[in-house]
């Protein structure tokens, strides 16, 4: 939705770019996934083979962020979903707080049980959906353009910085790509794995991401939409189904409830990534951190539940920035430096056998300098994206991975020749 509500881009405009920012952002998902049933480690323990034993913390850390972030989004959108179904006689508080607990339950009894809900929570979802699509679908403004205070810079930098926003939405996935594959066979192939992997997230995404954006130009047209809208993001889908009457909110609940299933994978892997933080945090059960993952999206969802526009627009391409540099160094040290030699799994918790990470963490920093200067946030608008249009263009993904490409591999060449590891 934010393209048009937040960026003033057209239909045309804003569904080319969020579907080709997506489709960027799934094949570094895809790339990394294939990683998981040829190595058997968690996507966390394989970053210790790019970045290091110390600087991989770093990189853990920053996932367990982005996780969390992710939860409170979604529980924040499941909340208001369910408090406009019940005509705001269920407050928001109590959506986020029921959403919030199914999805622990469902978390806390392990992989197999979560796999089997995942299995079959895309059905419900896609066939109300489809409904959506078919009672708003005639609403959508899809003739409306883009605008930008009459300067068409500031078009081209909205431009750039929706694309950022996409591309972002899907790259984040990244820092789990491999943990639902590490129980697949060695042998398995890396083509399907990639090609299934990008084919699934391919077709969501862009099904998801075309029918937000029609919603929200049809505000432009539309009055009682631009007034859901005007209370919250949930409201908008609901106000969507109205038509429909009963059977509208019915299908406005299973929207609700099927952001469960968006809730597991982040609340999952936080569990996992908490334990790989270090010896001490590895003997606490994986369900203990998946509580206190779960009770701090929740506040944090509780605190934040009426700025969602502006939470989603800065934070997730603010996460989107650290993925862009891992992904930069991931990629030559796989292609350039271990075309080889490859990777020995059996090393992952031998800290004197992986990487010191000296060459990774500078490159690390160097590219975060980068994509800071090119940044374009509400609170912070680098000096580099500031020379585009009135609100700038937020280059931090491009740039950042750009920096960091250049730069690492004459430092990794270095660190190889002076320590050998």
């Amino acid at each position: 939705m934010l393209g048009p509500a937040v960026f003033a881009l057209g239909f045309l405009d804003s569904c080319m770019l969020a579907v080709f920012g997506a489709f960027v952002g799934c094949l570094v998902v895809a790339y990394i996934a294939t990683f998981g049933p040829k190595s058997g480690n968690w996507t966390m323990i394989f970053s210790r083979y790019i970045t290091g034993w110390w600087p991989s913390k770093v990189v853990v850390l920053l996932n367990i962020i982005v996780l969390l972030g992710y939860g409170m989004i979604d529980c924040v959108v499941a909340g208001q979903i369910l408090s406009a179904v019940s005509g705001n006689s269920m407050s928001v508080v109590v959506g986020i707080i029921i959403v919030a607990i199914i999805a622990w339950a469902i978390t806390t009894f392990g992989y197999q049980i979560f796999h089997y809900y995942e299995r079959w929570a895309w059905l419900p979802q896609l066939i109300v959906l489809c409904i959506l699509a078919g009672v708003a679908g005639p609403q959508f403004n899809i003739s409306s353009e883009s605008h930008g205070d009459e300067d068409p810079d500031t078009i081209i930098g909205n431009r750039i910085s929706f694309f950022g926003l996409t591309l972002a939405a899907a790259i984040t996935y990244g820092g789990g790509a491999a943990d639902y594959f590490v129980y697949y066979p060695e042998h398995a192939s890396s083509f399907k794995i990639f090609g299934m992997t990008m084919l699934g997230l391919m077709c969501s995404f862009t099904f998801a991401f075309v029918l937000g954006i029609g919603l929200a130009c049809g505000m432009l047209t539309n009055t009682d939409w631009e007034a859901a809208y005007g209370v919250s993001q949930g409201a908008l889908i609901v106000e969507a189904y109205k038509p429909l009457g009963a059977f509208g909110s019915f299908c406005g609940v299973v929207v609700a409830l099927g952001l469960v299933a968006n809730l597991i994978v982040p609340t999952y892997s936080s569990g996992i990534d908490a334990q790989i933080l270090g010896r001490y945090a590895s003997v606490v059960p994986r369900v203990i951190w998946n509580t206190v993952g779960v009770v701090i999206y929740t506040v944090c969802a509780l605190a934040g539940r009426a700025h969602l526009a502006e939470i989603f627009t800065n934070f997730l391409a603010l996460m989107g920035y650290w993925v862009s540099v891992w992904i930069a160094i991931t990629l030559e040290e796989h292609l350039i430096f271990r075309r080889k030699t490859g990777f020995n799994w059996q090393v992952w918790d031998q800290k004197k056998k992986l990487p010191l990470g000296i060459a990774a963490f500078t490159a690390f920093v160097i590219g975060w300098i980068g994509a800071i200067m090119c940044m374009a946030q509400v609170w912070y608008i680098g000096p580099i994206a500031k020379q585009v249009g009135t609100y700038g263009a937020d280059m931090g993904n491009y740039v950042g991975f750009a920096w960091a490409a250049v730069v690492y591999p004459p430092l990794r060449a270095l660190e190889l020749k002076r320590f050998g590891r």
